[in-house]
């Protein structure tokens, strides 16, 4: 697993996908402040990357959720990497919207889901969890049995372990803030200066640079 773990931090650094940019953070749509942002999105232009995790999350799912027999992504970042998974694994897929669609059948899961069906969520980025959890608590309240959740990447948050903790929901990411940092260092993503930076924000992300 460290292997996929490496790859993955690499190739994301490596297509811009991940920025480190201590000098002008960024605003995530939390309100905190950041050195570091994740798009994920991007992966979807680069045919050997997001092969590279498509067959990653085929591999991490045989391996911990092996009695799966669908598939569910979050909207809008996992759609696509949710689609190409159930692709290779000849299964049913659905997404789960942030919210309602406001028109027609105002449907929060888009596709078709069955009572009991034994579902997989897949998520692009995890970073507090709740967004991410309030897909698995639509899902379960559909009648789905969710055995867990795989996402591209993950900070490492105290607070989300603790959430998907709560939440009973078993959480596994191809890579991580952890993984991430040793091999920006090793590629000269980051100086010595960036790097004192980045571990103020990680033990206080809510307070940095307010």
């Amino acid at each position: 697993m460290k292997s996929i773990e490496k790859l993955i931090a690499r190739e994301l650094l490596q297509i811009n996908a991940i920025k480190l940019n201590p000098a002008n953070p960024f605003v995530w749509a939390s309100g905190w402040n950041s050195p570091i942002y994740c798009d994920n999105r991007k992966t979807l232009a680069y045919p050997s990357v997001r092969g590279d995790i498509r067959n990653a999350f085929c591999k991490l799912l045989k391996e911990e959720f092996p009695t799966a027999n669908a598939i569910a992504g979050v909207a809008t970042g996992a759609i696509a990497h949710g689609v190409l998974v159930a692709e290779a694994l000849d299964m049913p897929f659905s997404y789960v919207r942030s919210a309602p669609k406001g028109h027609g059948l105002t449907n929060l899961i888009e596709g078709e889901i069955k009572f009991g069906q034994k579902v997989v969520v897949i998520e692009d980025l995890i970073s507090t969890g709740a967004s991410s959890l309030a897909a698995v608590e639509a899902l379960r309240n559909a009648g789905c049995d969710v055995l867990g959740m795989m996402a591209i990447f993950t900070y490492g948050f105290p607070q989300a372990q603790l959430a998907f903790e709560k939440a009973g929901c078993k959480l596994v990411t191809l890579s991580n803030y952890e993984v991430l940092i040793p091999e920006a260092i090793e590629m000269n993503y980051v100086d010595s200066a960036s790097l004192e930076t980045l571990g103020k924000w990680r033990n206080s992300p809510e307070t940095w640079n307010k």
